[in-house]
């Protein structure tokens, strides 16, 4: 049996309760909003794993925590994103770009091009997000383009990124569940 893996950055509670306040400002958006214990940072998307492959996955992910430290990150607005798409496919949180984050995004993804087959390098710049809601397009389309919400909000959220989380998706007809497999500390 194979499982869909990530490595992902989880927030501190009180981040996440925040972010949760923030969805209740668009109430007329038709979007499905994420689940609070699933708010997160991708930092690596896998795809479909053996049982073999997540312990190598596990054990890339330990190898390239110890080599990075602790640092902060700043999540500064929340917009309607891609922003490289004409109709937005989610409300998502943007962080600021970090040397300490975009170098850890860049050894995990390095390592796991290097090992596994069908991991793609994304092709542009990594930018942190979060996505706080998919929209559901057909409904999005039938707003007139003026009367849709608009989203465009500055925040100013942070905190200490202490471990990084191999993290297991498991599709479900009431959202994605996401189960922690393997969490690894960050050296200090």
């Amino acid at each position: 049996m194979k499982h869909r893996i990530f490595i992902a950055i989880n927030l501190p509670e009180e981040i996440k309760n925040q972010l949760v306040n923030y969805q209740l400002k668009w109430p007329e958006l038709p979007c499905r909003w994420t689940k609070k214990e699933n708010l997160h940072i991708t930092l690596v998307f896998l795809g479909y794993l053996t049982d073999e492959e997540i312990l190598e996955a596990s054990r890339i992910t330990k190898e390239i925590a110890t080599k990075h430290r602790s640092f902060p990150i700043e999540l500064t607005k929340i917009i309607y994103g891609p922003t490289d798409k004409k109709t937005p496919r989610m409300v998502w949180v943007e962080g600021s770009r970090s040397k300490e984050l975009t170098e850890l995004q860049k050894d995990l993804e390095d390592a796991f091009f290097e090992n596994f087959q069908q991991i793609q390098k994304e092709n542009r710049f990594y930018t942190p997000h979060i996505t706080l809601g998919r929209i559901k397009t057909w409904q999005f389309r039938q707003i007139e383009p003026e009367e849709r919400p608009q989203i465009d909000e500055e925040i100013n959220l942070s905190f200490e990124v202490n471990s990084i989380e191999v993290m297991e998706s498991q599709l479900k007809r009431s959202g994605p569940e996401y189960n922690i497999l393997e969490s690894y500390q960050l050296s200090k």
